[in-house]
């Protein structure tokens, strides 16, 4: 009992900076700070985890990464990412955390955060956002072609394929709807 006790002493003026910086920083809005520094937590735990992985197994870092490689890794995670945070197909990985507001935009939903302050907050603000996820991603992918290149290759192949085929959609839907139409002319009427 006296270790507990002992914490708890040392603890409390810790405790009672965090709380007094949560409501300087918060504005009285339920910020989910205690929730983001769990979030860094894992990400730090598990990124520690990776490398410590990757330096047992015995496997070099590159020196260098192709360009190419760059590239395929850098529009494979941005259509993760997004695919994570907004498709309509990924929606029962994020409903313990939202809550569905509707469409938003071609293919994709709007969704709100259901609980407001702590973890599940924090998680679904992580969850519903394409730029905070693709660290997330990235860091992966990178653990990914660090490890096994050919398969994260193909990965992200097929995620930037599938970032193309989304630009080309929307390119038919623009010429579909008029797009190449001489000004003052609507797409079908001539």
């Amino acid at each position: 009992m006296a270790l507990t006790d002992d914490l708890q002493r040392i603890g409390a003026p810790v405790r009672r900076w965090a709380r007094h910086q949560k409501r300087e920083y918060s504005n009285g809005e339920p910020r989910p700070l205690a929730g983001d520094l769990g979030a860094m937590g894992v990400y730090l735990g598990l990124v520690s985890a990776g490398a410590a992985a990757v330096r047992a197994s015995g496997r070099e870092l590159p020196d260098r990464i192709p360009p190419g490689d760059a590239a395929l890794l850098a529009v494979a995670t941005f259509r993760l990412a997004r695919r994570i945070a907004k498709d309509p197909v990924t929606s029962p990985l994020r409903a313990p955390f939202t809550s569905f507001q509707g469409p938003s935009g071609h293919a994709e939903v709007a969704e709100e955060v259901r609980e407001h302050g702590g973890v599940k907050h924090a998680v679904g603000e992580l969850l519903t956002c394409p730029f905070c996820l693709a660290q997330w991603v990235a860091t992966g992918l990178v653990f990914g072609y660090v490890t096994t290149p050919k398969a994260t290759r193909l990965v992200a192949l097929t995620m930037t394929l599938v970032a193309g085929a989304d630009v080309l959609q929307f390119v038919y839907d623009s010429i579909q709807n008029g797009a190449l139409a001489p000004e003052g002319e609507e797409a079908g009427v001539q």
